[in-house]
């Protein structure tokens, strides 16, 4: 009996060091990097499969037993996994039970229209699209957003994600970030603005956004709009009536768009357009709330990205001449 008992403890000892090493031993990584994805729900078992399928695992029977041994079963956390390295059994579910995902990213760009933003969203392989079907209303009540309209809502960043988290969840963090940002300018603003609203800012700032070609003249246009807004004449800015045309713009702005009356056309309509018309980053944002002091009240594109500015109308009608017809009539 004592033999028998030597015996089986010495049987018991030598699987234990077996099963050690066996879960201490480096996997072997198929390629390098590795790269996985557990969805949502994903059970151990169906997970030990999905591992040994793509070549991680040579089997997944001890993979279970170990995660069961170690209290882990039902600690899958759901997401995309990098392994730059080869890393043993322990290690590989100590990652997938803390849920050590790799990040993705999206770059939301100054100027973009809510519809590209959607565009960007929807084409991204590594988020999950809550937001197919919904409605850009629907999709406002889902994050929690106050507005009835949700261009310029969100703020133009680069976004750090999980992969696998929705696209909603990237939305409301964009939208709490411009929110931010515009009641942290708004707080900061020229008291002599004509502006009433948090809000108006945010038009206002959409527009400078949407005419600024370089970077140095975005105050000057910021305060040539603030000037025409004093004095009550028309903001007369192309990007709100290619704006207002939608999918109707084929880009080229014609005379006749001009004459066009919708609720986006500042040649037709006096004030701001009644919603913003892109994604306004922070410095479009502060252009708008600190304008540059200046006696302009006009201004035309010089083709190389900048603007000539003129304070009278007969000045730059010169500077329209001299930048834009002659260009036109070289070409």
């Amino acid at each position: 009996m004592r033999k028998i008992f030597t015996l089986l403890v010495l049987l018991v000892l030598l699987a234990t060091a077996g099963f050690g090493y066996h879960a201490y031993q480096p996997l072997t990584l198929p390629v390098v990097p590795f790269e996985f994805f557990l969805k949502q729900g994903i059970s151990l078992k169906n997970a030990a499969r999905q591992l040994k399928q793509s070549g991680l695992l040579d089997q997944d029977v001890t993979f279970i037993w170990l995660a069961r041994v170690l209290g882990k079963s039902g600690m899958i956390k759901a997401g995309n996994y990098v392994l730059e390295r080869p890393v043993s059994r322990i290690e590989l579910l100590r990652i997938i039970a803390k849920g050590n995902v790799s990040q993705s990213q999206i770059s939301v760009i100054e100027g973009w229209t809510f519809k590209q933003l959607r565009a960007a969203l929807d084409a991204s392989p590594n988020i999950s699209h809550s937001t197919s079907g919904l409605s850009d209303a629907e999709i406002l009540r889902r994050i929690g957003a106050t507005e009835n309209h949700p261009e310029g809502l969100f703020f133009p960043d680069t976004y750090y994600f999980a992969a696998g988290s929705s696209d909603l969840t990237i939305l409301k963090v964009s939208y709490h970030t411009m929110q931010r940002h515009l009641q942290e300018a708004w707080a900061g603003r020229e008291t002599d603005t004509p502006l009433k609203t948090p809000y108006q800012a945010l038009i206002l700032a959409s527009i400078v956004e949407k005419e600024t070609g370089t970077p140095s003249d975005r105050a000057m246009i910021a305060g040539v709009f603030v000037n025409r807004l004093r004095k009550g004449m028309m903001l007369q800015t192309d990007p709100t009536v290619i704006y207002g045309m939608g999918d109707k713009f084929d880009g080229n702005l014609r005379k006749r768009d001009l004459l066009a009356d919708t609720p986006y056309n500042t040649y037709k309509r006096r004030g701001l357009t009644p919603t913003p018309i892109a994604l306004p980053g922070a410095a479009a944002l502060q252009a708008a709330l600190h304008p540059a002091r200046t006696d302009a009240l006009y201004f035309v594109a010089r083709g190389d990205g900048s603007s000539q500015f003129s304070s009278s109308l007969s000045r730059h009608n010169n500077a329209v001449n001299q930048y834009q017809i002659k260009r036109q009539s070289s070409r």
